[in-house]
């Protein structure tokens, strides 16, 4: 039995919790949560039949019995704790993928993976292609563009909106308000670009990587359209997704490929490349 440690107790982690819960993961089980929030962590545990353990602090969490931590919280849980969770020898799943391109984090994780014999695991998120992607990064990349658009609502709170002075309730069409490398959008935009850093590290790396997110009023789903050239040929995938319930930031696809993913650690077939 694979018993699984949560960190965020948000959209995403509900979503997970209840699909652990229901059983549509074989062979899984939730044994503690962890939420800077304690009222976001008994929330969600008032409302699954089986309770986990709520820990208190993060070093109660990571003393309990747990396999594998999945992380559903911020970039900042991810620098924060990335580390402590693979040098306890439990394996890693990180949601805020964004966190990996910056500040020399990932090579970090790396390193501690393979020094304590951990796995870090990284979902495909709001988007697909990312199998056809990693086979045609093997021939060669020239070109990756990801193009996000959201309704307003979904990307409120986003650094870059202050930074440079844009008021999402005055824009009322399709406007682009951030071009640039993939290593900057996750600064940018933390809650809202992830999917553009799991593309740049499945292509062709993070200052490659193209982003161009654009506000849409006229739309209410969350948009991605990849587009990519190389020696396999051409690509374009476009997925648009439903927000979570509760959160128009998150996509409800995001929470699915997390599923997707522990059901793939769980299970002795595998899929994709």
């Amino acid at each position: 039995m694979l018993k699984v440690g949560l960190i965020g107790c948000g959209s995403i982690g509900t979503v997970l919790a209840r699909a652990i819960e229901k059983g549509l993961v074989k062979g899984v089980v939730l044994g503690a949560v962890f939420d800077i929030s304690r009222e976001n962590a008994e929330r969600l545990t008032a409302i699954l039949s089986v309770k986990p353990f709520i820990a208190p602090d993060f070093e109660s969490f990571l003393a309990q019995p747990i396999d594998i931590v999945i992380e559903a919280a911020s970039q900042e849980a991810v620098a924060a704790y990335g580390e402590q969770i693979l040098q306890a020898q439990k394996d890693l799943m990180i949601m805020s993928v964004g966190a990996l391109l910056q500040n020399g984090l990932l090579e970090r994780l790396e390193q501690a993976a393979q020094k304590y014999g951990c796995k870090i695991y990284i979902p495909s998120g709001a988007i697909a292609g990312i199998d056809a992607i990693k086979a045609a990064s093997l021939a060669g990349l020239d070109e990756v563009v990801i193009t996000t658009r959201k309704p307003p609502a979904g990307l409120k709170g986003a650094p870059y909106l202050n930074e440079k002075g844009i008021n999402l309730d005055k824009i009322t069409t399709p406007t682009i308000i951030y071009e640039g490398p993939a290593a900057e959008a996750v600064r940018a935009f933390p809650a809202n670009v992830n999917v553009a850093a799991v593309l740049s590290l499945a292509g062709i790396g993070k200052w490659q990587t193209r982003v161009r997110v654009i506000a849409d009023p006229t739309i209410n789903t969350n948009q991605h359209e990849i587009r990519a050239k190389g020696k396999f040929g051409e690509m374009c995938c476009i997925t648009k997704n439903f927000p979570c319930p509760d959160n128009p930031k998150t996509s409800y696809l995001a929470a699915l490929a997390a599923i997707k993913t522990l059901e793939r650690i769980a299970s002795v077939l595998r899929l994709g490349t």
